[in-house]
């Protein structure tokens, strides 16, 4: 090997290194609420019977957030480089977590949430560009998984630091990782393909050109659909544990921080799965149709599970998450379906657009909840959400191993 290729390997690794880590930080950051949200309600004096609607409340400010954060980064991302987004959004969503645990009731916890969800949004996004546009196109998979696989364990690290410390530090302590990571990044390089494109004058980052054409629209539309079932399973079953243990007479109160433990811990090694599964199918939508099934079988074991011990919960909320594993395959594939003047906006967009559509699909889920009850909402709304991702998965072309050295005209 010349000293030019070991350069250019090892500073792939160190890419992959720096966008698993911040993802890492970034997962902490979005999952440290739903695990935090019992005991800073009581420290803030909401009443146990308004705490599941003020969460959905807290929850949807943050993914409205995320909303607005998608569009913004990702149109950052196309125009003036996936670099910037790795350094800016860390930056806005450390500084509002530190800031969040000075909150002192529920409206500036929420503002607060909305502005973190807004820096949360371009951490992967990014990220996930950047390795698909610097890796050979038949091993991105591999480091796209590993990202995935890596980041996600912040879950796991945001409920060991909530069982050790305050809520308010809790929050401290995932603001302060993400300043220190920003040292880290120093050593990141931007991509060749967007390099090359800087160069060029054509439309980079607009997001009309999405509404520009039929086919692209449908195209977008349907990476966003794939991924509907992924965090409804994380933002309804897993954190609103307790009132789901309540309605199936579980024999204790069901742990909504443990839970998103045992569900990341899933979500770790299911992304890890997704990854070997498409490397050797040599397809991507063969494995998510595999991880579709999953999902119905593992949500209809949870919703039928009357009498349900702490022990089962936490075997349950592990295969929800091994299930829902194939977030990053859907991120790579999204990444792998647009031209390189638009990928960024797109791979930034696609899991924040699916992240905010939870406020929709609670929106329905709590009109279930009200016309029957909370399990009947529960099985209704995971088969709908499957039926609808698995359709738009059958409306994509498979992606693995294209070329991504090309634009959108």
């Amino acid at each position: 090997m010349t000293d030019t290729s070991q350069t250019k390997s090892n500073n792939i690794i160190l890419l992959v290194i720096v966008a698993a880590l911040g993802y890492f930080v970034d997962i902490y950051d979005l999952v440290i609420f739903s695990i935090v949200r019992i005991q800073s309600f009581r420290d803030l004096g909401i009443p146990e019977e308004e705490m599941r609607l003020k969460g959905e409340y807290v929850l949807n400010m943050q993914m409205g957030g995320l909303l607005l954060g998608g569009v913004l980064w990702g149109i950052i991302g196309d125009k003036y480089g996936r670099i910037k987004v790795l350094f800016g959004s860390i930056l806005l969503y450390s500084l509002a977590n530190i800031a969040n645990g000075f909150a002192q009731e529920i409206h500036s916890y929420a503002i607060i949430r909305l502005i973190a969800g807004i820096g949360l949004a371009g951490e992967l996004g990014a990220g996930i560009t950047l390795v698909s546009e610097s890796m050979a196109k038949e091993k991105r998979g591999y480091g796209t998984m590993m990202v995935a696989g890596i980041g996600v364990l912040g879950a796991i690290a945001a409920f060991y630091v909530s069982e050790h410390f305050s809520w308010r530090e809790a929050y401290f302590v995932g603001g302060a990782m993400g300043l220190l990571l920003l040292a880290l990044r120093a050593g990141t390089f931007e991509s060749a393909m967007f390099r090359h494109t800087a160069e060029q004058k054509i439309e980079k980052g607009n997001l009309k050109m999405l509404f520009t054409s039929k086919e692209r629209l449908l195209r977008y539309l349907y990476c966003l659909l794939i991924g509907l079932p992924i965090w409804f399973v994380v933002g309804i079953f897993v954190t609103q544990a307790p009132e789901f243990g309540l309605a199936l007479g579980a024999t204790t109160v069901l742990s909504a921080g443990k839970g998103i433990m045992y569900t990341y811990i899933g979500i770790s090694l299911g992304d890890i799965v997704a990854g070997l599964i498409a490397q050797l199918t040599r397809s991507r939508k063969l494995t998510v149709f595999m991880f579709q099934i999953m999902i119905i079988a593992s949500s209809v074991l949870y919703l039928s599970s009357t009498g349900i011990t702490e022990t089962e919960f936490h075997w349950l909320a592990f295969l929800m998450g091994l299930s829902v594993g194939y977030w990053a395959t859907f991120v790579t594939i999204s990444s792998e379906q647009f031209g390189t003047n638009l990928r960024a906006t797109v791979t930034t967009t696609a899991p924040n657009f699916v992240r905010g559509a939870l406020i929709p699909s609670t929106l329905l889920f709590e009109y279930f909840v009200h016309k029957y009850s909370i399990i009947t909402a529960g099985y209704i709304m995971i088969f709908l959400l499957t039926a609808i991702a698995m359709f738009a998965l059958s409306q994509l072309k498979e992606s693995f191993n294209k070329d991504l050295n090309y634009l959108e005209k």
